[in-house]
Formats: structure tokens, C-alpha cells, sequence
């Protein structure tokens, strides 16, 4: 079970969400949703999987019986920001009434970033965070629904897009701004179906990363909690019928799954995240490692990490509890202490990276030689609402076990 309800409440805030909308099937209310903000339609996919499905036939003759204008844009691994400013230059005379994103967290973010310039005509270097000109981002931007087919960043709930600029002077920063998220999320679980073992074992990683660490983080609230701890319990329940090959409960496992990258999604633009995430901005800038990669590859030894160093220097820290608690959610066994609890949670996923066979580090070109500038690239963002402030050293350490 989760944590008691606290007797007292502290201060917090819910930002801007979009009208979420979930439902195996639901999909079929897209071409309704686009009429309803007009006839001028940007459509931002991927290259390949969903334009060769049949979903994509059937928008475009929906879209095509409509009598919409409609353009086309494909966005092909982590979008740039040179990609953005591309798709905003060429298409900002068309006059754009509603932009819609069918994709993976790629394809959600360029398409946020995209429809948050096109009426304004702006660079997304004007108003990218750490590395852009600083300027304040005033919109408007276009509406956006946002359908995403696979199960990982809930970015169709977030209000930041993530742009990134590979190689060794490289970057990955946040275009952020309440403006930005989505008019629509529209969340169909059945597009998940077809997706391949190892994509769904990225992205699951990666919800249920973002899921923990917005759980333990120092900006959680009841709100927050209980939507993380649902979360949770959807993720444990539908992940590996949804992993696992011909299983005969995969399809509830889609809508498990489903919903644990939407409430990661929510809760993380709420809360915040933890170390690992402030550790995947400078490792997918440097280096060509999917997000969700980064994710299932770390998330044992980070939380191994955050409890030790807990226990060390902050015992009486509520996130040992919390983390206590998932650990008995994991493994199912409620009758463990809060610190065998811990160790169970560390174990178990140092299990799941071993299952899932996720990629080491090295496999990327990473070495040694690159902890340093790694760690020194890790303390903004995400690392800010870590549970406590883990040392350059103990960064160092739980890098090197991963290489």
C-alpha cells in the first residue's frame, strides 16, 4: 500500500494540463478534434512506423473528406533545433489553425516546440533554456493534439520540448512554457500493439523512471503521490505481458502500460524528476543513447545510489520510506522493513536491467575518460529536485558501474 495521507498539507500547485482523452480505439476522434480548431492542419510524425500503418491512410481520407488543408512533416531520431526552425520557417505562411503530433516523445516535443512558434515566427534558440538567447517566450502558440504511439515520456502531458544537439560540444535543453502543452492528448493504447521488444522495454523504463523519481522528489505533493502511485501499480501490472512475445494478456498490458507513461507525464511536470534524468541530459547530448536507454540502464544503480547516501547523511530523509514502499509494491512482499524494502527495490531493478538486457553505456562510445564532463553537465534541471544532493563522486561511481 502507499504512504498514509499526511496530516498536513503544504503548499503546492497543478499546472496547465491538456483535455486528456484515453481509450483503446480513440484514435477514430482525431479527424473530429481537428475540425474542431479549424482547416489548416501541420501533421508532425515519425518517418516510418505509424505513415506505413493503416491509421495513417485513414486520417489523411478523413482529412482529405474534410476538405482540410493539410501539410505533412516527419521528424527522424532527437529533434534539433535547426529541425524546428526549419519546420517553422517553411510553413508559417500557411497559416496554420491546429497542429497535430502522432509519434514518440521525438515527434511530441518537435511538434510542441514547432506549434509554439509558428505564429510567432521566433527561433527556438531565442527561448531554449541554458543555451538560447534568453528571451521570454510571450506566444501565442498553435493548438496542438498530441497522440503518442508508444509508451515513455508522457510528453503529451508536459509543457516542455526537448531539443538536442548531439556531439562533444553538444546539448540537450527544454523549450518550456505553460503555452506549450497540448489543447488535446489524445491516448489510444492499441497503437502500442507492434511495438518492438526493445522499444517497449526503453520506454516502459522510462515511465516508470519518471514515475519514481517525481514519487521521491523534493517537489511531491499528495496530488502528485497518488497519481506516481498509480502509476506504479499500472506499470507492475501491465509492463511485461506487454514485453513479452504472443503473451496472451498483452493487450491489457497496452493500456497498463499506457497510462503509466501518461500519469509519469503528468506527474513529472508537476514534481520533477531525480538523478537520472539530471544525468540523460549531458549523456544523450554526447553521446547517441536513446532517452529511454539511458533510463533502464541507470535507474537501479541511481537508486541503489540516492538510498545510500540517504542512509549515510540523511536517515531520517522521508524518500527512504517512499522508496521502502515501492520496493514492497516491486516484489509484493508488504511484510519487509523499511530497509529491506530498500535493498529489495535495488535488487529488483538491478534484475529488470539484467532481463531487459539494457545496453551498457560503453556500447555508446562512453569511457572513463568522459565521467567528469558528464557529471559536471548533470547539476541543472532534473537534478535539482533529486532527494538529496549526491556528491560528483558518488555521480562518478554510479556512471562507471554502467560503462
Amino acid at each position: 500500500m502507499s504512504a498514509s495521507f499526511p496530516e498536513r498539507i503544504d503548499d503546492f500547485r497543478i499546472a496547465r494540463l491538456p483535455d486528456i482523452q484515453f481509450g483503446a480505439g480513440s484514435i477514430t476522434r482525431l479527424p473530429g478534434l481537428i475540425a474542431e480548431h479549424g482547416n489548416r492542419v501541420l501533421v508532425v510524425t515519425g518517418k516510418r512506423s505509424f505513415v506505413t500503418s493503416r491509421h495513417w491512410s485513414e486520417l489523411v481520407a478523413a482529412l482529405v473528406k474534410q476538405g482540410a488543408a493539410w501539410h505533412h512533416v516527419t521528424i527522424e531520431g532527437e529533434p534539433s533545433p535547426q529541425r524546428v526552425d526549419a519546420i517553422v520557417s517553411e510553413h508559417q505562411e500557411n497559416d496554420i489553425d491546429v497542429v497535430v503530433a502522432i509519434g514518440g516523445g521525438s515527434v511530441l516535443d518537435a511538434a510542441k516546440a514547432v506549434a509554439g512558434l509558428l505564429r510567432t515566427g521566433d527561433s527556438v534558440m531565442d527561448h531554449l533554456e541554458g543555451v538560447g538567447r534568453g528571451l521570454p517566450y510571450r506566444g501565442p502558440a498553435v493548438p496542438l493534439i498530441a497522440l503518442p504511439t508508444t509508451a515513455g515520456t508522457g510528453s503529451e502531458a508536459t509543457k516542455n520540448a526537448v531539443l538536442s544537439v548531439q556531439g562533444a560540444d553538444g546539448f540537450k535543453k527544454s523549450f518550456r512554457d505553460e503555452r506549450l502543452v497540448a489543447a488535446v492528448a489524445l491516448v489510444d493504447p492499441e497503437l502500442l500493439a507492434g511495438c518492438p521488444k526493445a522499444q517497449i522495454a526503453a520506454n516502459g523504463m522510462d515511465a516508470f523512471t519518471q514515475l519514481l523519481e517525481s514519487y521521491v522528489s523534493l517537489n511531491a505533493s499528495p496530488a502528485t503521490d497518488a497519481l506516481a502511485w498509480s502509476g506504479m501499480q499500472a506499470f507492475c501490472r501491465g509492463f511485461w505481458p506487454a514485453w513479452e512475445e504472443g503473451h496472451p494478456e498483452a493487450s491489457r498490458g497496452y493500456g497498463q502500460l499506457a497510462y503509466a507513461s501518461l500519469m509519469s507525464g503528468v506527474t513529472l511536470a508537476q514534481a520533477g524528476l531525480g538523478s537520472v534524468h539530471g544525468l540523460a541530459s549531458p549523456l544523450g547530448a554526447f553521446f547517441p543513447i536513446p532517452h529511454g536507454t539511458v533510463c533502464g540502464t541507470l535507474v537501479a544503480e541511481a537508486t541503489a545510489a540516492n538510498v545510500a547516501a540517504l542512509r549515510l547523511r540523511e536517515p531520517g530523509n522521508p524518500a527512504l520510506a517512499r522508496y521502502a514502499e515501492v520496493g514492497r509494491l516491486l516484489t509484493g512482499k508488504h511484510e519487509l522493513s523499511d530497509g529491506e524494502a530498500c535493498d529489495a527495490l535495488a535488487a529488483t531493478l538491478l534484475d529488470w536491467t539484467h532481463r531487459l538486457a539494457m545496453p551498457r553505456l560503453g556500447a555508446y562510445g562512453m569511457t572513463n575518460a568522459d565521467i567528469e564532463r558528464v557529471v559536471a553537465g548533470a547539476r541543472g534541471g532534473s537534478m535539482k529536485t533529486n532527494p538529496l544532493v549526491l556528491t560528483d563522486a558518488e555521480l562518478g561511481a554510479l556512471l562507471e558501474t554502467r560503462l
